[in-house]
């Protein structure tokens, strides 16, 4: 069972009331995210507010984070009024769907969407909504993205290998091509367990990097995976 709060070094994250707990995903996607010459920023779905808040203590950009379960809405709201940088957020409870823009579109979209489509569902409701794709589906996340995207911004989202393969498909029909491609593995042996995928309205050949966790064994972690996370992570 997950800890009621996870306490990063600049900020603690109460995760009681949210669908969505903290995990590896989020940290990897707020740690990694490209924010160069970013000033407005849409986190979709932000569940206890952490890839928001990581963005906010690493940017100066305008952040509007978005988030349809009323529960982890007030928790992303508590969150980040408890935190260093709450006047570069504004928090929204509602869905992509029903989002309308107020100052214009978005230099930077992000996303831990919701991605199993077929899989066994989780009995608890709020649960489920938060990992499976039926609240938002790959057609009305990309319709969103092409909606609020600037014209020279970019969208960044993590997802299983698998899942991430066939969305680069999808995101082409909608004219959005990936740029780069950050591919993980938990342990130098294992398979890619997750991407991190850039996507723009502009068309080039992907840059492929790759990010491994652990060096081999549990709580021996690699050096690229200190760097990238040292700023957040207590134990780094």
């Amino acid at each position: 069972m997950a800890n009621d709060y996870f306490r990063f070094k600049k900020f603690t994250i109460f995760q009681d009331m949210s669908a969505f707990k903290v995990g590896t995903d989020g940290v990897l996607l707020g740690a990694s995210a490209d924010i160069t010459g970013v000033s407005s920023i849409l986190d979709i779905g932000s569940g206890t507010g952490l890839i928001s808040i990581m963005l906010a203590q690493r940017s100066n950009a305008c952040i509007t984070a978005i988030e349809p379960d009323h529960k982890s809405y007030i928790q992303t709201c508590e969150n980040v009024n408890r935190c260093d940088w709450r006047e570069k957020i504004k928090v929204e409870n509602t869905d992509l769907q029903n989002f309308t823009l107020k100052d214009g579109k978005f230099d930077l979209i992000v996303t831990n969407p919701p991605y199993f489509s077929d899989s066994l569902k989780n009995p608890d409701p709020r649960k489920s909504a938060a990992r499976h794709n039926d609240s938002l589906t790959t057609k009305e996340l990309l319709e969103g993205v092409v909606k609020f995207l600037n014209e020279n911004g970019c969208m960044q989202l993590v997802m299983p290998y698998v899942e991430g393969n066939v969305f680069i498909a999808e995101a082409y029909k909608y004219g959005l091509f990936c740029n780069s491609i950050l591919k993980i593995r938990p342990l130098p042996t294992a398979e890619i367990r997750r991407l991190i995928l850039t996507f723009s309205r502009i068309q080039k050949k992907p840059v492929e990097k790759f990010l491994t966790i652990e060096r081999g064994k549990r709580h021996e972690f690699t050096e690229e995976y200190i760097n990238l996370t040292k700023d957040f992570y207590l134990k780094f």
